[in-house]
């Protein structure tokens, strides 16, 4: 029996208290220099990039930074495959969200023949060892898999098709996806079985609600990293300064947009 779907003002209301959440937590990492990866994968259309743009509405961009990787460049072809994300790794203080990540190589370029069998299996036989190395050094790394439903998988493609607003979320590759469904399914599965480890493992993310997906999500990751909830300590405004002779009043402008009534 599906459940019932929250209304919208409850779920602003539990929203608004993960974001509250999500900027103690963000004061906790800073302060305390944590590094943290969070990986997130999935079904076209299944909602991740919905969830990644409300965890960073209300937090610092300068803390919790979106990585969304184009497609590699000539350059980047012939390097190491795992070496250009390298480089986007968390410093001290830093929340790394990845939209899509090295999971590429088990998903798309394997459905889509964009590597080869040869490359795909050492990804899977790597990419554990790969994580390893990263949580041995101490970053915290959290990896998520938003499944969605093909019946509405499809209704959302139906909306995009049909919303201007919407219709340059539909690319060529959605729609390969659409129409490889049990393609996926197969390469999805067999990345789950082969990169599900102790040290980082998957977590599933229901997501044909999208919003209930979004707090399930947002409150799961919360819980994987143990902060405290640090005091704020207000900084003294003081006093506004005195104008100075000859300063002006206020700051001069040749030209102003127009005011809608």
């Amino acid at each position: 029996m599906a459940k019932k779907k929250i209304s919208e003002k409850r779920y602003e209301k539990n929203l608004e208290k993960l974001q509250e959440e999500l900027c103690l937590l963000q004061r906790y990492v800073k302060l305390q220099g944590l590094r943290v990866v969070v990986v997130f994968e999935g079904r076209d259309a299944a909602g991740k990039g919905g969830v990644i743009k409300r965890i960073t509405e209300r937090v610092s961009p300068r803390v919790f930074r979106v990585v969304a990787l184009p497609a590699p460049t000539d350059r980047e072809k012939t390097q190491l495959y795992l070496q250009r994300y390298l480089k986007h790794m968390p410093a001290a203080g830093e929340v790394i969200l990845f939209d899509r990540s090295w999971y590429n190589r088990a998903g798309v370029e394997k459905v889509m023949g964009f590597c080869t069998d040869k490359q795909y299996k050492e990804f899977l036989r790597n990419a554990p060892a790969f994580e390893k190395y990263f949580v041995d050094a101490g970053i915290i790394l959290i990896k998520y898999f938003f499944d969605v439903s093909p019946k509405e998988q499809e209704r959302r493609f139906q909306k995009r098709l049909n919303d201007p607003m919407r219709q340059w979320k539909l690319s060529p590759m959605d729609v390969e996806s659409y129409q490889r469904w049990y393609d996926y399914t197969e390469a999805y599965d067999r990345m789950i079985l082969e990169t599900d480890s102790k040290h980082a493992p998957w977590y599933r993310v229901k997501a044909d609600n999208k919003k209930q997906a979004r707090l399930n999500c947002i409150t799961h990751l919360l819980s994987q990293i143990d902060y405290d909830r640090l005091p704020y300590e207000a900084p003294d405004l003081g006093k506004r300064k005195k104008r100075k002779k000859g300063q002006p009043e206020e700051i001069n402008f040749t030209h102003t947009v127009k005011e809608r009534s």
